[in-house]
Formats: structure tokens, sequence, C-alpha cells
């Protein structure tokens, strides 16, 4: 538990699966860059110029990765599209793009655009439940004709974790790129990408890294496809060497440094650079085990107190990433309720009620609270009356 570090807000909140709390060494570390910038002005690019790649070693360890395999850069679409543009190589009948039906949405838009652009089709493993995905339906979605896969590492509605090392050898073994978006995972579960052989992925950083919103996103791109020259160059992505020479040629960066594109915001990678200042003093696997026990305590609270209310997050432990879903026929308006009463969750269409006890700063007895006022508007049907028009809930 680390929660003195951060700048916790009044009431309860349980939305940082969405945006993570702001760590008091990411204010710190922006208020630091915004007075290089006040005292130097363009002499802090001296300081500036690497930023980026600096950060690695500290987003390798949070991903299970070699330095030189991530970088911080861009946005999951951007990077996305930039990885795409790079290993989608339809070649004969094998042109079709995976995914699944439970992707969030801007995954699918790049993998479409990609698909049409080469000739080929985005073919989506359906859900059996409209939660989950069945592993023997991702196991048979990698066979035949596939060129490349995308799959998430933690479903983003339902909170379900995929086998990123099984998933990644069957789609090897079929002879597919598979590349993960570890959105809802980064910061909440440990990750072994290297090792897994998992060719590409794609993150943000500000949810359970708590980078600040619209932080810097992250990408990692095995060793075997360093050889590549980037599908969409930018000069960012030039090696540093010769970056300031100006040649027309493009000379890539060695490693996922290549896959920058223009000159990043300096004060975004500041809060990133506090944020991952934190991590780098904790061990990812107590990370994991403390957030196990919260999601744990919930569900246990929500069998318990909340039958109305029905769990889609796996139980098991290994199919489970940070946050706890429960559906429910008016889970928009026990949301907004909730924030009424001073309680942060998230909604998602149709009927889910996200709650995501963060492992550095969520407690248990917010926990047990937040079941209470939960059983408190289910029994007195307080939440129906609350006005959805005005309500800002996403």
């Amino acid at each position: 538990m680390r929660r003195s570090e951060f700048a916790m807000p009044e009431g309860i909140y349980l939305d940082g699966n969405s945006l993570g709390v702001m760590p008091h060494a990411a204010h710190k570390r922006v208020q630091e860059r915004l007075e290089q910038w006040r005292t130097q002005v363009a002499l802090g690019w001296e300081d500036w110029f690497g930023l980026a790649e600096a950060l690695s070693p500290s987003i390798a360890r949070l991903v299970g990765a070699e330095p030189h395999e991530v970088i911080a850069t861009g946005s999951i679409t951007a990077n996305l599209h930039a990885l795409l543009s790079t290993l989608y190589r339809p070649d004969g009948e094998r042109r079709v793009i995976v995914a699944t039906a439970l992707d969030f949405p801007t995954d699918l838009y790049a993998l479409a655009a990609w698909a049409e652009r080469g000739g080929g089709t985005l073919r989506l493993v359906p859900s059996r439940d409209g939660h989950t995905l069945h592993p023997e339906d991702l196991t048979a979605a990698l066979q035949g004709d596939v060129a490349l896969a995308l799959f998430p590492t933690v479903l983003y509605r339902s909170g379900q974790r995929l086998d990123v090392a099984g998933l990644t050898q069957t789609a090897h073994a079929a002879g597919a790129l598979i590349g993960w978006d570890a959105a809802h995972s980064i910061g909440a579960t440990p990750h072994d990408f290297h090792a897994d052989g998992a060719d590409f992925a794609v993150w943000c950083h500000y949810k359970y890294v708590n980078a600040g919103p619209g932080a810097p996103g992250g990408l990692y791109l095995h060793e075997r496809w360093h050889g590549l020259t980037p599908g969409l160059p930018g000069w960012w992505g030039n090696d540093k060497g010769s970056q300031f020479e100006m040649t027309p040629g493009y000379r890539k960066a060695g490693g996922a440094g290549a896959y920058q594109m223009g000159t990043p915001s300096i004060l975004a990678l500041a809060a990133l650079e506090g944020a991952l200042s934190v991590f780098d003093t904790l061990e990812l696997h107590e990370v994991r085990a403390r957030s196990l026990a919260l999601t744990d305590h919930l569900i246990a609270l929500a069998d318990r107190h909340l039958p109305e209310m029905k769990l889609v997050t796996p139980r098991p432990h290994a199919e489970r990433g940070g946050h706890v879903s429960l559906s429910h026929p008016d889970a928009r308006a026990l949301s907004a309720s909730l924030r009424n009463l001073g309680v942060v969750p998230d909604y998602r269409e149709p009927d889910i009620l996200r709650l995501a006890p963060v492992a550095l700063y969520t407690t248990e007895a917010e926990l047990e609270e937040v079941v209470r006022l939960l059983r408190d508007l289910l029994g007195s049907g307080d939440h129906l009356r609350v006005d959805l028009t005005e309500s800002k809930v996403t």
C-alpha cells in the first residue's frame, strides 16, 4: 500500500482502470520540467532530448521486455497503426487479421483499416456469453489464413485475463504474428512479453501506471523485428546520433525508439517519469498479490450482499485482471447514484458497473463502504430517482 504517495481525492475512488490517481512524484516532476522550460527555454533540450529513451528501463520492467524493445510515445491507436504498417504483410491467402468481438473499439478501427488496405478481412472471435472469451474459440480463430492477431491482455468490460504465453505459442505454431493490447493490465499485473515471444504490444500509461490524462502511450516490439524499417517513419525516430544532420534520408534509431514520430511532449513525459519512479521501488508480484486480495474481497462482499448483481469477471486468479465488473439492468443509474454519494465507479454500456480496487491506494474499508451503499440503493430504490439526463456518467 502506497496511499500516502498519491493525491487522493475526497470520497472513494474506484475508477483507476480509466484514469489513475495523481502520484505526488508526477506532480513534482512536471513542476521541475516547467521550471526548466521557464529558466532554460530551448537549452532545456540538452536534458530533454533522450528523455523517452531514459524511461525505457522502467517501462521494460513493467512489461517483461528488454529496454531497447520498448518506448514511451504516441497513444494506443497511433502506436497500433505504426506497428501494423510495419508488421502486417498479407501474402497469398494469408491476409486475415484476427481480433475479438469484445475488444476496445479503437483497436478494431485500426485493424479494419489495415485489413482493407491489404485486401484482407478482419475476423472477430465471438463471445459465448457477451462478457468473456472461450479459450477454444481463441485457439481455433488463429488457424488457417491468419497473417496477424491482436488480443487484449485483459478485457476492458469484464476484466477477463487471457493467456498471453499460450496464445502466443498457438499463433506462432499456426504461422501468424500476434500482438497484445495491455491497456488494462500494465501496472496491475506482471507481464513477460519477451520471454513469451509476443511480437508486439501497445498500451497506455494513464490507468494503473497513473501518469495522467493523455499520458504518452507505450509500445513493445520484439527484437527479432528490429531490422525492419518502420512503415510510418518520423524525425523523432531517426538515429539520435544523426538526427540533427537534417538529411533527407531516414536513418532509423535502433530498437523500438525508431517508432517515435513527432517531437514528444516533455511535460507529458515528465508526469510519466514521476509515475514510473513509484513503480521503480515496487515488486510487481507484490502489486499483483495485493490486487488479487482486493478483488477477492470485493467479489466476496458482492456474493454476500448484492445477489441482484451478476459477477461477469472470471473468479480464477489466472483469468482475472485488476477490476471487478458487475452486471445489473440499472447499472447506469447505480453508477450515477454512487457518484452523488461521493464514490467514483465506472459504467460501461449496456449494463456493467466496473469497480477497480487499485493495489497502491485502495483499502478494504472503502470496498466495504461501497458495497454497503449499493445494498442501500438496491434496497430503497433511490437509484431509480436519479436524473440521468444530467448525469455525467461515461
